[in-house]
């Protein structure tokens, strides 16, 4: 798993009904984008983790 400051990190749900979780990487705190992450979830909580095979990363669409 490769991150950037910026990306979004998304979980999702693990049961029936569950939502998704979005956060924004505010800092990667591995080497070369690995984690451990800081995050910063929708309700303005932050936290840090290292994603499992539920997670995904979202990079924002580069434009030049």
């Amino acid at each position: 798993m490769h991150a950037n400051k910026g990306d979004q990190l998304v979980r999702h749900g693990r049961v029936v009904g569950e939502h998704d979780k979005v956060a924004e990487i505010v800092e990667v705190m591995g080497e070369r984008g690995s984690p451990p992450y800081r995050v910063r979830f929708e309700d303005g909580h932050e936290a840090v983790c290292s994603p499992g095979p539920d997670s995904e990363i979202r990079h924002p669409e580069r434009r030049p």
